[in-house]
């Protein structure tokens, strides 16, 4: 964090000099390791035996289970007492695997391009409930021009009988005593075994973590794609927050997971997605493979009947008038056939692979870097395969220039000449150039203004974006195909209203003002937050969790800058604007007990009054729903959960232990070896996840467990003086001179052992390929003893390529195609290599 996320890294520091403990858990020794309290070293690739071994502690601590806190939070905020299914089968009980899994050859499965080489069937993980019934029929769409159903009798056709549940917590099939088996071979020698951190220290780390929670102590963890990037890194963090809910650490002050974002607005590329699976709010993408073919289909088969997510269509509604504008209506499914339908994976990898079989035409690339990207020689065959490639960055990149600079045409394999590709490059305007929100990691809008005019011909990523929707629009205006409709009804009208505005430059309020919606009448007046959406078409609103950023025409509240005065204890509402409805804290309502008393009068933060929920935070519960209110069954939404239930989101208003939806590798984290490691997995007979994602190709070879010819565990990381590919540093000379070349972190053992000296030449190598860089010998890095074999570890940053001020070797040449089941993160974090004096 302190390398990484430095100015994020001052409030951990802030709370040390306040009295905290600071753990780091890392592979390297780093800047935070250096500030830190205690360090507990750990191999690549072993946080969930680490944090299985956490929680393996905690669930057989005295103190856990005597301490009414721990106990009250855990049977009430939890799915703990709930009952799975008899056919359920754990890893336990099947050396490594859940209950349905099934096994593909070849890797492909449906879409040509997916790399699954198994797949679940997840029916035997779901709760056991009372007698089940036949579901009530959603119904047949309605013919064309017909009056819809309304969607509350759709909702209520997915309700379900009540999940089963024990109150004592001592069945065997109850959420509670599954987790405990499942995590009874987490042991402290276990952990020593497959991390290498000594049992000691974790014991220790263990003991402190233990201690800071409870009624009057919560601990925080933090985490970034050092928990992403593995072929199981959902699973990774699943199993902190199931460590947090274990030990009431979700919903309090001090307390959760903090997603570290290393962007100014990864969060608000994810909330309003540049991803291919979801659109605006985290609704899932609609999909030409899944059950989906209608507007209906679709809620009937996402939508859920109880909790927050049984407004769905209100959400997805107003998000196709935000499309579609007048001409979505109820008589043609608000335009739902006019918006896209995924058709697999179009993730980073398996659209590279496509590429490279020459199913993609052309790309636009946009503040990325693909030529020095996973498995980079991959990569650039692909971007060979194209007819165009538009690149738009601030600088030539490794992506403008690989036709005729990439490592394999300076080698003489790959000719200028040979390359069909027609390249474009459009010089874009940097981020101070214009105006903007940026969203971070407490999900914070925060505006920023145009510090400086764009040099040259530079245009900002908001005027290309519109200009290429206008343009497209004009394309299709005339067009008379049904296809075409979609782009001709298209509402795409953000032209600035301000003489003298920079010409083409759309008005990025309005845009702000569009994702926050308004009533569809005249006067189209501004949504004050998302409880006013409709499912009837009377709203539109692009993204319903931004819905109350723009509550009026000259109110941008993520413009906001009023601190909180200095000897006020609160959550800085004036500061910006947080979605969901500027609450700071997600969950709050598991902040005070059943009663909504506060747990602790030091760490208040939200609670019943008497009347009404209040706080310092906006309380993320029904305002006045009583903390007594018991649930009723036949109810929809938010009335089907009590009082006491606060996880809103979810379908039975308690935090999920056990997961029966949601990931596609398994209900509960579970150890698994990275693809490519040099140790056998020591917890159970199987090695890797057997759900992960591979593409099979001779471009992309992976090998064997504990293969002699490449015995090392490598990991890549980023260094503060760089950024990302280093497309926006390298061309620094300041920060080029702060760090002016690629290098390879080694321990002083396999330095003597491989005859290496500090700043040396290293030749490091893997299946995929072969780069150079300087030795850095140093003890920051640690040999550990895994199954009595000792294992080295060596690390690399990935900043560098040939273009810039400074070059160096591209890292990614090292890393596979291999990924997660649920998002498709590679595994860039835990491969394996050889190194070699050169």
């Amino acid at each position: 964090m302190a390398e990484c996320h430095p100015v994020a890294f001052r409030w951990p520091l802030k709370a040390k000099l306040a009295g905290a403990k600071l753990i780091h858990v890392d592979p390297r020794f780093t800047r935070t390791s250096a500030m830190a309290d205690l360090y507990a070293p750990v191999r690549a690739g072993t946080d969930i035996a680490f944090l299985g071994g956490l929680i393996n502690y905690v669930l057989h601590s005295p103190r856990w289970n005597t301490d009414p806190f721990f106990q009250e939070y855990v049977a009430h905020y939890t799915n703990a007492a709930t009952l799975v299914r008899e056919d359920f089968a754990d890893t336990e009980d099947l050396n490594g695997v859940f209950s349905g899994l099934l096994q593909y050859t070849g890797g492909v499965r449906e879409w040509p391009f997916n790399g699954f080489i198994g797949e679940y069937n997840r029916s035997t993980w779901q709760y056991a409930r009372q007698a089940e019934r036949s579901p009530e029929p959603h119904g047949a769409p309605p013919a064309r021009g017909a009056t819809r159903e309304p969607f509350d009798q759709l909702i209520r056709s997915l309700k379900r009988p009540a999940a089963l549940k024990d109150p004592t917590l001592s069945d065997p099939r109850c959420v509670l005593q599954i987790v405990k088996r499942h995590f009874s071979r987490y042991t402290p020698e276990m952990v020593e075994e497959v991390t290498g951190c000594p049992r000691a220290t974790f014991l220790q780390v263990a003991e402190t973590v233990l201690a800071n929670s409870g009624r009057e102590r919560t601990t925080a963890w933090a985490y970034a794609v050092g928990w992403t990037q593995h072929t199981y890194g959902p699973q990774m963090i699943g199993c902190c927050a199931l460590l947090q809910l274990l030990l009431g650490n979700i919903g309090r002050p001090g307390g959760g997971i903090l997603a570290l974002r290393g962007h100014a607005s990864i969060q608000g590329s994810t909330d309003v997605p540049t991803l291919y699976h979801s659109i605006h709010g985290y609704l899932q993408a609609p999909s030409a493979l899944a059950r989906h073919a209608t507007l209906r289909d679709y809620l009937a088969a996402e939508a859920q009947p109880t909790g927050y997510w049984a407004n769905m269509p209100k959400f997805l509604v107003s998000y196709l008038k935000s499309m579609y504008g007048d001409a979505a209506q109820p008589e043609n499914d608000f335009g739902w056939d006019w918006h896209p339908k995924i058709a697999g994976d179009h993730s980073h990898l398996p659209m590279f692979v496509a590429m490279a079989e020459g199913q993609v035409k052309g790309m636009l690339c946009i503040g990325q870097n693909p030529a020095t990207s996973l498995n980079a020689s991959l990569e650039r065959k692909a971007l060979r395969k194209l007819d165009w490639l538009v690149v738009k960055d601030n600088f030539l990149t490794e992506t403008a220039t690989h036709w005729y600079k990439a490592p394999e045409v300076e080698r003489g394999e790959v000719r200028p000449e040979d390359i069909p590709t027609e390249v474009f490059f459009f010089p874009s305007a940097q981020v101070a150039e214009t105006d903007g929100s940026f969203t971070n990691t407490q999900r914070m809008l925060q505006w920023h203004f145009k510090a400086a005019e764009a040099p040259g011909d530079c245009r900002s990523d908001p005027w290309f974006t519109y200009q290429l929707g206008v343009r497209l629009k004009r394309l299709y205006a005339g067009s008379t195909l049904p296809r075409d409709q979609g782009f001709q009804h298209l509402v795409w009208d953000f032209e600035p209203d301000q003489p003298g505005s920079v010409p083409g430059e759309p008005a990025i309020e309005k845009v702000l003002r569009e994702i926050n919606g308004f009533q569809t009448g005249e006067p189209a007046t501004q949504l004050a937050g998302f409880s006013e959406l409709k499912d009837d078409g009377s709203t539109t609103c692009a993204s319903w969790i931004y819905c109350g950023v723009f509550p009026a025409p000259d109110q941008n509240l993520a413009k906001r800058k009023q601190a909180d005065p200095p000897d006020h204890v609160g959550a800085q509402l004036n500061w910006g604007w947080a979605w969901p409805a500027n609450r700071r804290l997600l969950y709050n309502r598991a902040s005070a007990d059943l009663d909504g008393n506060p747990w602790s009068e030091r760490k208040r933060w939200t609670w019943w009054d008497g009347k009404r929920w209040t706080g310092v935070d906006t309380p993320d519960f029904p305002t006045t729903k009583s903390p007594r209110v018991l649930a009723n069954p036949a109810a929809l939404g938010l009335d089907a959960h009590s009082g006491a239930s606060p996880f809103i989101m979810k379908p039975d208003g308690v935090g999920w232990l056990f997961n029966p939806a949601g990931l596609l590798d398994g209900p509960l984290p579970t150890h698994y070896e990275p693809a490519e490691s040099p140790v056998a997995n020591a917890l159970y007979r199987q090695q890797s996840s057997p759900v992960l994602k591979r593409w099979v190709r001779q471009d992309n070879p992976l090998v064997a467990a504990g293969d002699a010819r490449f015995p090392y565990v490598i990991t890549t990381y980023r260094l503060t003086e760089h950024y990302l590919a280093g497309a926006m540093s390298r061309w620094n000379p300041w920060l080029a001179e702060l760090m002016p070349e690629l290098f390879i972190e080694l321990s002083p053992e396999l330095a003597a052992e491989k005859g290496i000296s500090n700043t040396g030449w290293v030749r490091i190598t893997t299946p995929r390929g072969s780069i150079r860089a300087k030795a850095l010998v140093t003890r920051r890095l640690r040999p550990f003893r895994i199954g009595g074999k000792l294992v080295h570890q060596v690390g690399m940053p990935w900043h560098w390529g040939w273009q810039g001020v400074v070059t160096g070797d591209v890292v990614n040449e090292l890393t596979a195609f291999v990924a997660d089941p649920n998002v498709s993160i590679h595994e860039g974090k835990a491969f394996v290599c050889n190194v070699a004096r050169d």
